[in-house]
């Protein structure tokens, strides 16, 4: 083989590349699509001449192999948290206070982005080259879908700016214009096949293809807005810095993004874009505002599900007219009952609606709906469908108000409204509907994740009486599960490896899964890290409960309440007599040094970020809350600790200097 093989190769492949990125990012190509095709065409022909010479950065590349059997799991190295949402003026006014507050006297400037709405994605590139994909999944697991990716002609297999570090995770919103979904649409119609409801189904429904010789002909398009690698915020980096930085990188993302300085600038910028949100080419549902720079941003830090340092703002929402042709009755795995309009078919924004939740009696009382009403129907936010009052104009005369039935449309039980509560619930201990939906929340991902225990299969079990809670999952046997329907002997023998991995499971999944009312997973994982046991749990009381960081009055009475049904006791005595971990793990010594200790961290540290000072902590025993209060134990400040340290000071809590603190650190090994 001569050099100028390689040499044309490569020529090739570097002019390809700049041609995609000309044409599929900046919309501004500089040959005819032929010359295009012929240069395409040339080098495809060199490689299967010289296949030696194939790597997987070819342009060549972006579609090739065979279909997948199923997407490996991805664990992210950093949670990909959502965005909480404000719909006003006065919400986002709300938001901006709290991040006043979070960083005292600092002044701090807002970047405006536009919410584009698709789905999210996570790239990683290693030393420049892309080397996987995945899909957000729940925050902390996504799916490998890097395949179907690497079919997106702007993603670049390499990146063209310099490398801030060695690893780096760029985070994406794979979408598809509305155009190009119209004309999907409607070759799907010609060929008989189903409509998609709007371009983000389309767009999700393309990426869990487990083929990419398909997923290469929807027109599926990427823009990249975020970037991390390790100390990113101690390197000094604003997200503005990010967003200049993927141009150069050329990464797709959009140009326009805008600076504020204060909350009356964002407004302005929002209301901008509402007024011409319908001149873009693809949907957008509102505007991002996040904190600029990445050091306030860590300070500012996070609740067990947003970041405090950004929000969504979201568009008000499109309305329209529809027939409220009745309403029926939803049962939830804590029994509560909640009503659901049923709805004469409407397009909004997008997408087909049939239902809207009504979420308990008195909205239906406070709206005054009456089946046969003609009813107004926006989108939340553009996604959520909601029912927002009547067009009485259009009311029959015979019309008569709804009345909540009094019994549960699952199990015939009576229907109970405590006190203090707006749902209804249905209390009976045999309802079919609270032990399916029970199991399948133990068994989901971010509780005990058993593999290959779906809805259906899980509805099989209850309905051929092999289980009567989830504690009788790991009592099955193969015999049982090999004679239901669809089960072959390895679906069988897998389902069973898939339970008994759980045993293992850490008690804060555990607790999680045992579905307590208002114990989610950061609760539950609070709980764990403050006792060391379930039978701990079990055995303490509200007071103690209340003094555990997080868990408020009615969530330790939750916690009481659960543990005093003699139900939910059989089922725990199954559980421990199947051998799952009923303690949380300890450091092989035992020793915790901060056990019963809890830290609030504050302002910056330069020896490493807040995360990894909490995880510091949560490995010696402590625990790490948000807020100062009278239960906290230290508090670690750093440069730029505001009102958190002023509570400190006022309560008389001892304050930790970073030196202070690496010192008991080491004192503490």
């Amino acid at each position: 083989m001569s050099g100028d093989i390689v040499k044309r190769i490569e020529t090739l492949r570097r002019e390809l590349h700049r041609h995609e990125y000309l044409y599929y990012t900046l919309n501004q190509p500089e040959i005819p699509d032929e010359v295009f095709d012929r240069m395409m065409r040339e080098l495809q022909q060199l490689e299967e001449e010289y296949p030696e010479l194939i790597n997987a950065d070819s342009p060549t590349q972006r579609v090739g192999g065979q279909p997948s059997a199923e997407f490996p799991a991805v664990h992210h190295p950093v949670s990909l948290l959502s965005l909480s949402n404000v719909y006003s003026p006065e919400e986002f006014l709300d938001f901006d206070r709290r991040v006043r507050e979070g960083l005292g006297e600092e002044s701090y400037r807002y970047i405006c982005e536009l919410k584009f709405d698709g789905i999210a994605v996570d790239l990683r590139y290693e030393h420049g080259r892309f080397v996987r994909g995945a899909t957000r999944g729940d925050g902390e697991v996504g799916d490998d879908i890097t395949v179907n990716l690497r079919t997106i002609r702007s993603l670049p297999f390499q990146l063209s700016a310099e490398l801030p570090a060695p690893v780096l995770h760029v985070r994406g919103e794979v979408y598809m214009e509305r155009e190009e979904f119209k004309r999907l649409n409607v070759a799907r119609e010609a060929e008989g096949a189903s409509l998609f409801a709007n371009p983000r189904n389309a767009t999700g429904g393309a990426l869990k293809i487990l083929d990419p010789r398909v997923v290469a002909k929807r027109p599926l398009k990427l823009t990249c807005y975020a970037l991390w690698f390790e100390g990113i915020a101690a390197a000094g980096w604003r997200q503005s810095r990010v967003l200049e930085w993927l141009q150069r990188a050329h990464l797709p993302s959009s140009r326009d993004w805008k600076l504020a300085e204060n909350a009356s600038t964002v407004e302005q910028i929002r209301q901008q874009w509402e007024a011409k949100r319908s001149e873009l080419p693809f949907d957008i549902d509102g505007i991002v505002i996040k904190v600029d720079d990445f050091a306030q941003q860590q300070r500012l830090a996070a609740t067990a599900k947003s970041p405090r340092w950004a929000t969504a703002y979201k568009f008000k929402a499109h309305r329209i007219e529809t027939l409220l042709n009745g309403i029926t009755l939803q049962v939830g795995r804590t029994g509560a009952v909640t009503p659901v309009a049923e709805l004469e078919p409407v397009l909004l924004a997008g997408s087909t609606i049939r239902r809207a939740t009504l979420h308990n009696s008195d909205e239906i009382q406070r709206l005054d709906l009456r089946i046969g009403d003609v009813v107004y129907l926006e989108k939340g936010g553009d996604v959520i469908p909601k029912i927002i009052g009547v067009n009485v104009t259009k009311r029959s005369s015979e019309s008569i108000p709804y009345v909540m039935p009094d019994h549960c449309p699952a199990c015939g039980g009576e229907l109970v409204r405590p006190e203090d509560e707006v749902v209804s619930r249905c209390v009976s201990l045999n309802c079919p509907v609270q032990l399916q939906k029970s199991i399948e929340h133990f068994a989901s991902r971010t509780a005990m994740n058993i593999e290959g225990l779906g809805p259906k299969l899980i509805q099989q079990l209850i309905e051929n009486n092999l289980i009567s809670d989830f504690g009788d999952l790991y009592y099955l046997t193969y015999d049982q599960l090999s004679g239901l329907e669809r089960m072959a002997q390895k679906s069988a023998e897998n389902l069973l490896q898939g339970i008994a991995a759980t045993k293992e499971r850490p008690l804060e999944r555990l607790i999680f899964a045992l579905g307590i009312r208002h114990v989610g997973r950061g609760v539950a994982r609070a709980l764990a890290r403050s006792l060391p046991s379930l039978s701990s749990l079990q055995a303490a009381k509200v007071e103690e409960l209340q003094e555990i960081p997080d868990v408020g009055h009615i969530i330790a009475v939750s916690i009481r309440d659960f543990f005093s049904s003699s139900s939910n006791l059989d089922v725990i005595e199954k559980l421990r007599k199947a051998g799952l971990r009923m303690e949380e793990s300890k450091s092989s010594d035992g020793f915790k040094p901060f056990d019963g200790k809890t830290f609030v961290l504050t302002g910056s540290l330069e020896t490493f970020t807040r995360e990894q000072a909490g995880e510091k902590i949560l490995a010696r025993g402590g625990s790490v809350a948000s807020s100062v209060s009278s239960k906290t134990d230290f508090v670690v400040a750093g440069p730029g600790a505001g009102s958190k340290l002023d509570k400190a000071r006022e309560l008389g809590i001892p304050i930790l200097d970073e030196a202070a603190f690496l010192q008991i650190l080491e004192a503490n090994q």
